[in-house]
């Protein structure tokens, strides 16, 4: 089992940036593919971004093409977001997810896929 921890959320004016990080404890974090996913108030949780456990394949949803950025760093336990020229529309709290990936390249974009998730970080743009 892993156990997640995001931080790095704020607010923060249209246009500004931010960057979130996900630290894991427990089992082998390279076993594990990663995603980030967001939830405004009243609307379902859909994916941002996902990676893979050899950082070999990203994947972006269309909204954040561009602007946002993951990466991992396996030595450290540690899933980031690099959130570029922030609009309004990306207000929304922020979690990671992982789950274990028999191969180093396999990542989802399905929030059913992902067993382990953090407890969020609210992220706010201010227009």
């Amino acid at each position: 089992q892993v156990q997640l921890v995001e931080s790095g959320g704020g607010l923060v004016q249209a246009g500004g940036s931010l960057r979130l990080s996900c630290a894991a404890s427990g089992r082998i974090f390279n076993h594990y593919a990663m995603a980030w996913f967001r939830q405004a108030p009243g609307k379902e949780r859909n994916v941002v971004a996902t990676i893979s456990r050899n950082s070999g394949r990203t994947y972006y949803t269309d909204s954040v093409k561009g602007r946002f950025t993951i990466s991992r760093d396996n030595a450290k336990n540690t899933l980031y977001l690099q959130l570029n020229s922030l609009k309004p529309e990306d207000t929304a709290v922020y979690y990671c997810a992982a789950n274990v990936a028999n191969r180093p390249e396999t990542t989802w974009s399905a929030a059913s896929r992902y067993n382990y998730w953090g407890q969020g970080t609210q992220v706010t743009v201010s227009s």
